[in-house]
């Protein structure tokens, strides 16, 4: 994948972390996107983070992603494009099963 930038979290582990994982992985992309901001970037695309080895269940992933994401957005309107890109047609299938965007359009 060509990209003229690349920013890099590791996510957490889901085996460790207790019941801060969820908040790490928050973090992770959070981050990244107010990383993208400070550095004029109109787009920016995401893994899974945290989801091959590291074990994190794709399903809690995508509840996880999608809040942070559209909680980053409310505030920051320069990003023109965000994109969760997947490994595998199946993983798309789950996040789209249990993501929480709040599919409000703007008139």
């Amino acid at each position: 994948m060509a990209a003229k930038h690349v920013i890099h979290t590791v996510g957490p582990v889901y085996g460790s972390g207790g019941d801060a994982k969820s908040q790490l992985l928050a973090a992770c992309y959070a981050n990244s996107l107010a990383l993208a901001v400070e550095n004029r970037l109109r787009s920016i695309s995401f893994p899974a983070i945290s989801t091959g080895i590291y074990g994190y269940p794709m399903n809690e992933a995508a509840v996880v992603s999608s809040i942070t994401v559209e909680q980053f957005l409310q505030n920051e309107k320069t990003l023109e494009d965000i994109r969760l890109i997947f490994f595998a047609p199946n993983d798309a299938e789950v996040f789209l099963r249990h993501q929480r965007f709040s599919h409000e359009q703007e008139a």
